[in-house]
């Protein structure tokens, strides 16, 4: 039951007033991919890069949420797709301030993301399909999780004992097998500026 919730969004300051004051337009930046394609490092790396353009970023990443909001959840299919609901949720209040919102979470089926997606607005809702090949993520191994989960100690791994369907779609697709990280996020940053930059001839 609902009936007893009011909510205030008609008596704050509307999000365009924030994005005004900000000088630049909110956007929820969804980095999906496997784990250990770095999806991590690109997005420190992107939100370091977006800052000294004088934007103003906030960074989800899985593991953070899920020490926190999310730490009520395990790894089952609903479970994963509640801690996608409440992620998306959040980066809508934080992308109605105007902020620019980089989240990094597996989010391995097309379900999750459309769920994402419909939450936050088609519109506001930059997909980017971090394209690791799973051999290459299987190396990379940082948090030793793919050895643990080929050995059967981590159930519902995805890519090896789930599946990861790849975005049909995606706003943004990076292959990172390239050592060079600045080119890969020079190339993301020359996609997404058009994006977030800020136009004071829209809101005369």
């Amino acid at each position: 039951m609902t009936n007893h919730i009011f909510t205030t969004f008609d008596k704050i300051k509307d999000r365009n007033a924030k994005e005004i004051y900000l000088k630049q337009r909110g956007k929820v930046i969804w980095l999906t991919g496997l784990s250990g394609s770095g999806k991590t490092t690109l997005a420190s790396m992107l939100e370091k890069r977006l800052f000294e353009f004088n934007y103003f970023c906030q960074i989800l990443d899985g593991d953070n949420v899920r020490s926190g909001i999310n730490k009520n959840l395990r790894f089952t299919e609903e479970d994963r797709l509640e801690n996608i609901r409440r992620i998306a949720e959040v980066s809508k209040l934080f992308m109605n301030c105007g902020i620019i919102l980089i989240c990094s979470f597996i989010s391995p089926t097309n379900e999750m993301r459309q769920l994402a997606r419909d939450i936050i607005g088609d519109n506001d809702f930059l997909e980017v399909f971090i394209n690791t090949p799973l051999e290459v993520c299987e190396q990379r191994d940082p948090k030793g999780l793919y050895k643990k989960a080929r050995a059967g100690e981590i159930k519902n791994f995805t890519g090896i004992s789930s599946p990861f369907e790849k975005p049909q779609n995606p706003f943004l697709e990076v292959d990172n097998t390239n050592p060079e990280l600045e080119q890969t996020v020079k190339y993301m940053l020359l996609k997404i500026m058009p994006e977030i930059r800020f136009d004071p001839t829209t809101n005369l």
